[in-house]
């Protein structure tokens, strides 16, 4: 996670409360939750004209959602679409639902274990869809359709939707505009991410649309250039487990040395996530005072 920009120092940051135009059928309310995590905020995306999809509505914020129903009057709400079920992607939808009357539709929830969700503390638990969309599954509307990309890896359940029209991906969290993706286990998963990036190669879409930051309009020299960065990461970890450096808040202290160090708790979640990946390939071991490579 290289995270180098302060959310405060970019025009987006006054935007909050506008419907603004990005593409002949797309539209963008920014949310007013910028953080270290978030950057300038939330990006709730408006698809299509008079009957109208909305994807990722945000955190449940009453401002946001008062000016998110503000801007749609007049027009027909059809669908809420949700990538994914963090706190400021998904909790705005019950609100939205019930001034609009539309579905809500997307990623499913997120399944739970013995010993809880397989998730963090981000993750919201009221979350329930109408109807759940697989990989290859579509909503329509006028003059639109979108259909789920299954991109699962920052979080298991996590869904991006083409917008054949404009042959254009809301790429959710799985690819951002302005950072690398954290990859938090358990419910973050490493070789799922890798292996999402590289499914969206095989892919034709001229532009993404993040939910964090800037359109990214070259995606196929993006993608490749996020999984080169994650190759980098992974190579360093080697090097320094090689080096004798086992514990993961000693690799990060290295890793991301240039970092903001409120982030370093989120790029700890990241490194474990790349290490039970090496695990996962025979490749390295935990021990009982962090981990080693396998000889």
């Amino acid at each position: 996670m290289d995270l180098s920009a302060h959310p405060d120092a970019h025009p987006d940051a006054q935007a909050y409360g506008k419907l603004v135009a990005r593409s002949p059928l797309v539209r963008r309310l920014l949310a007013p939750n910028p953080s270290a995590f978030s950057y300038t905020g939330t990006g709730t995306f408006v698809v299509g004209h008079g009957t109208v999809a909305v994807i990722d509505p945000g955190p449940d914020d009453p401002d946001h959602i008062a000016a998110l129903i503000a801007t749609l009057a007049g027009e027909t709400v059809s669908h809420i679409v949700i990538t994914h079920t963090h706190m400021d992607h998904s909790p705005a939808a019950p609100a939205l639902q019930a001034a609009t009357g539309a579905m809500i539709v997307g990623c499913a929830p997120l399944v739970l274990s013995d010993d809880g969700p397989r998730a963090d503390a981000g993750f919201d638990a009221t979350y329930a869809p109408d109807a759940v969309l697989a990989d290859g599954d579509s909503v329509a509307g006028p003059g639109w359709t979108l259909t789920a990309v299954a991109t699962p890896g920052h979080t298991s359940n996590h869904l991006c939707f083409a917008l054949a029209e404009e042959k254009a991906l809301f790429s959710g969290d799985h690819v951002m505009g302005w950072s690398t993706t954290v990859v938090a286990p358990p419910d973050g998963d490493m070789a799922a991410y890798m292996a999402s990036l590289r499914k969206l190669l095989d892919r034709d879409d001229a532009i993404y649309h993040p939910t964090h930051g800037e359109p990214v309009t070259e995606p196929q020299r993006f993608v490749r250039g996020l999984i080169t960065h994650r190759k980098q990461r992974e190579n360093q970890i080697v090097r320094l487990l090689g080096e004798g450096t086992t514990a993961i808040p000693a690799m990060v202290a290295m890793m991301y040395a240039m970092v903001d160090k409120r982030l370093h708790p989120a790029a700890e979640r990241s490194v474990l996530a790349h290490l039970i990946d090496l695990q996962a390939q025979g490749r390295a071991t935990p021990t009982n005072a962090g981990w080693q490579l396998v000889a």
